[in-house]
């Protein structure tokens, strides 16, 4: 039998991720320095820990209802109308998710058909375009640039826009860029998405690693509640990356379309990851202005190491990721990141991997020691001095 005739013309088309592709380079290599990863080099905080095994301990090992813990819905809504003064329903309103790419691909499924447009600014994450393609949808690029410090504007939104466009697509603090926009940018988009009646989904996993003023939440704008889909969850500003939860918050109707797809596939996330996002939203904010703190100083590091050895970066004010420029070089990114780990053993993603607007930069994450940070700098910096 042949396989590759048997397979779904959306699957075979789809682009294997570049990030994985240099975790596994990196996991062959020895003495490997690496800036790749998009995880916390934190450990999840003992008291989230502790209460899971508590909850293991109690017997706590069931499914869950199709929507999650009633209780940590709860926390999730007290917790978003404590700080944005939005409220949603926790029982009709909330949907817990394995992490926020089930509720992005859930959200994608619930609301497209085939021929919808989807609008994704990029440089963006992997999965953006690729639960854009899965859901049947059609993505469309919008191309931001190092000289608007990858912030997306409404002009550049209304050169894509057509009447085939349904859903805006947009992720601040931005992966890879650790681009933001500030609230009066985040009005004029909502002022667009009103305009053309486009449905928003905001991916705000990073709202919180906010560095400089306060995270917009998009839901929050003046008549955006209802027309947003607004993502977030725990593995970025809590550590909890393995623990696989995250949420969706959304009108009643979406959140019942999307749950109808979640309780065919998924059934319910796990009830340890559940128990312990509890206690993340209950008593570990401590735990994340701790966190933060520590990323703050070392993106300052990255920034200084970066304009040091003559590679141009703009200043990241969100997430955890600085995204230099390569271009003098005269090397592609991809080529730039192959040679890099070779001849330095320093792992990085190439831009590309993000968008084609991507190429020429390369992603580095400060989610790691300031000794593996000097040291990577140091590394690059060699490395660089080649091409001069």
């Amino acid at each position: 039998m042949n396989w590759q005739e048997r397979l779904s013309p959306t699957v075979k088309a789809l682009p294997p991720s570049g990030i994985r592709r240099f975790f596994d380079i990196v996991a062959e290599t020895k003495g490997v320095v690496s800036l790749g990863v998009g995880e916390p080099d934190f450990v999840t905080p003992w008291h989230i820990r502790e209460s899971c095994v508590y909850g293991l301990q109690k017997g706590y090992t069931s499914y869950t209802s199709n929507s999650g813990l009633l209780e940590l819905r709860q926390e999730i809504t007290k917790h978003v109308s404590a700080k944005y003064a939005v409220t949603y329903d926790p029982r009709s309103e909330a949907l817990i998710t394995v992490g926020v790419s089930e509720a992005l691909d859930l959200a994608m499924r619930a609301i497209l058909s085939p021929g919808d447009e989807v609008l994704v600014p990029e440089p963006c994450y992997v999965s953006y375009k690729a639960c854009v393609s899965l859901a049947g949808g059609t993505p469309v690029a919008v191309t931001t640039t190092l000289e608007k410090e990858f912030r997306v504007t409404v002009e550049q939104l209304e050169e894509q826009v057509t009447p085939r466009t349904k859903v805006l697509l947009i992720g601040y603090p931005n992966n890879p860029t650790g681009a933001i926009l500030t609230r009066d940018e985040l009005i004029a988009i909502a002022a667009f998405a009103e305009k053309h009646d486009l449905i928003v989904i905001s991916d705000e996993i990073y709202g919180d690693l906010t560095y400089q003023g306060q995270h917009t939440c998009f839901s929050s704008l003046p008549g955006m509640r209802d027309r947003t889909i607004l993502l977030n969850g725990f593995s970025k500003a809590y550590a909890m990356t393995g623990w696989r939860i995250g949420y969706a918050l959304a009108n009643a109707d979406l959140i019942a379309a999307m749950t109808k797809i979640h309780q065919y596939t998924m059934l319910c996330a796990p009830i340890t990851g559940q128990l312990a996002a509890v206690e993340a939203l209950k008593y570990g904010q401590p735990d994340v202005d701790e966190m933060v703190a520590v990323y703050n100083q070392r993106r300052r590091l990255m920034i200084d190491g970066f304009r040091r050895i003559g590679l141009p970066c703009f200043e990241p004010k969100g997430a955890f990721y600085i995204f230099p420029s390569i271009r003098e070089t005269g090397i592609s990114s991809l080529a730039f990141a192959e040679e890099l780990l070779k001849a330095e053993k320093v792992a990085l993603v190439p831009g590309d991997a993000f968008g084609s607007c991507g190429e020429g930069f390369v992603r580095c994450s400060y989610a790691s020691s300031t000794a593996n940070l000097t040291e990577a700098i140091e590394r690059i910096g060699r490395f660089v001095q080649r091409f001069r």
